[in-house]
């Protein structure tokens, strides 16, 4: 039966996006599963969370995905396991760029108010990327680890303002902005950007930027002064061993040195780590997969590209666009 679906997965692929009302689910299940990744004779459980990809608020269920956007994937996982005494600590395994301002910063207090709520410590554990927005949602961690070749860091704010003026002109279509206020179009792709628009946008931009550095200086306040803290939060990335000399990390290692860390944190000797998952058929170990994703690609490639011009504020490393 399934192997006379496989010529059509392009297909359904291309549908995936374009009509939400149809939905078609091979290995998924209604309601969130626990799967054991790491089998142990211990009653207590260690959760792996898995936050990858762009941070966003948008996204929504297609053909193949019972995903909604990060921020409700993490918090649907965070509520089960508070609601679950077994569990006694989560690995927060991290793998990406970065993304919107709002998102991350939902993320990063869903993941401080679990922790108030249950007194359950949080490890973050960085996997090949960890930037930008994705460190910010880590510094919420109690402790982090990056794997040997992680790249991490990116502190920092970028704005996207697109401008097709130019493009609009040679194709002969013009627009016609009528406006309350000299500002109100502000960032509009249709004109070029004003200096007085400019400075508007810096200052909203230093202002994210300063709250980021403060989110950084809470988590990282016995590791790195404040004043060091803003030299070396100038967007670049590091590697993993640079971020640990400089404090943005507290270890490297794989992620048997990040569940030995977690059962120390979490004050046990022994756990099962398990996840939870619409799509427990392939979920068989801790690399079986991304715990929150789908079998089948869900969203196009054109799609991405376009979400990353979207006109906005991001805590996002985009090295292909300096």
């Amino acid at each position: 039966m399934r192997k006379s679906l496989v010529p059509l997965l392009p297909l359904l692929a291309s549908l995936a996006g374009c009509s939400p009302q149809i939905h078609l689910d091979l290995l998924g299940r209604e309601t969130l599963q626990e799967v054991v990744l790491v089998p142990g004779p211990a009653r207590e459980k260690i959760l792996v969370v898995d936050l990858e990809g762009t941070i966003t608020e948008s996204g929504g269920q297609s053909l193949f995905s019972r995903q909604r956007n990060p921020m409700a994937e993490v918090y649907a996982r965070l509520e089960r396991a508070a609601a679950d005494p077994d569990v006694k600590a989560v690995i927060l395994r991290l793998d990406t760029p970065g993304g919107e301002v709002t998102a991350s910063d939902v993320i990063y207090h869903q993941i401080l108010r679990f922790k108030e709520r249950t007194g359950k410590p949080v490890l973050g554990l960085m996997m090949g990327l960890a930037a930008s927005g994705g460190y910010y949602v880590a510094s919420a961690s109690d402790f982090i680890m990056a794997h040997p070749t992680t790249l991490t860091g990116s502190i920092g704010v970028i704005s996207i303002f697109p401008d097709i003026h130019g493009l609009m002109g040679k194709v002969g279509v013009k627009v016609t902005i009528i406006k309350s206020g000299e500002n109100k179009d502000a960032g509009s792709p249709f004109r070029d950007m004003t200096e007085e628009e400019e400075r508007i946008f810096q200052g909203i931009i230093d202002e994210y930027y300063e709250g980021f550095l403060s989110v950084v200086a809470a988590g990282r306040k016995d590791r790195i002064p404040r004043e060091e803290l803003r030299r070396i939060a100038d967007g670049r990335v590091y590697t993993a061993p640079q971020a640990l000399r400089l404090g943005l990390i507290d270890a490297v290692g794989y992620f048997d040195d990040a569940l030995a860390k977690t059962l120390e944190l979490a004050g046990i000797k022994a756990a099962r780590v398990v996840g939870y998952t619409y799509y427990p058929k392939t979920k068989t170990n801790v690399y079986a997969g991304r715990l929150d994703g789908a079998t089948a690609p869900d969203r196009s490639t054109l799609e991405a590209a376009l979400e990353r011009f979207k006109t906005g504020f991001y805590y996002l490393w985009l090295p292909e666009d300096r």
